[in-house]
């Protein structure tokens, strides 16, 4: 999966660096919308194979994020409101600064302790350009 959409980033990059023509820029738009539809659909596919979670989106915040090499990075953290050890599988979308989608990942934190919370680090699948923010977009405490 990983593989396949770098392959088409960098395909459809090298089409538009190389010809400029408004058909190709098209047309690499397209496979660029392709890839980022895929990787977000990758992730809902992981969210659901969880069984038997429940909507835990008020127990769960994103951080600002910020780079680590060439990875864009958040801090998630699941605060646990019941009375037992829980575990968190957490989609978290980047999108940027007009809201536009960019990449996906899931993220799980476990063994969140009772009334306590737990940090995990969201990383994105590729670089990501200018100032991307995190977001839940879905959480679930299983």
């Amino acid at each position: 999966m990983r593989r396949t959409t770098g392959v088409a980033l960098t395909a459809a990059t090298l089409l538009v660096l190389f010809t400029g023509c408004d058909n190709t820029k098209e047309k690499a738009g397209q496979i660029v919308s392709s890839a980022t539809a895929a990787i977000a659909s990758a992730a809902q596919d992981k969210m659901n194979e969880v069984k038997d979670g429940v909507n835990a989106g008020a127990d769960v915040k994103a951080g600002p994020t910020s780079t680590d090499g060439d990875r864009t990075v958040a801090e998630i953290t699941a605060t646990n409101p019941k009375d037992e050890k829980a575990d968190y599988t957490i989609m978290v979308n980047f999108r940027d600064e007009n809201g536009n989608f960019l990449d996906a990942v899931v993220l799980n934190i476990n063994d969140v302790e009772p009334g306590k919370s737990k940090t995990g680090t969201a990383r994105s699948n590729r670089t990501l350009s200018g100032e991307p923010k995190a977001e839940i977009a879905q959480a679930l405490r299983h």
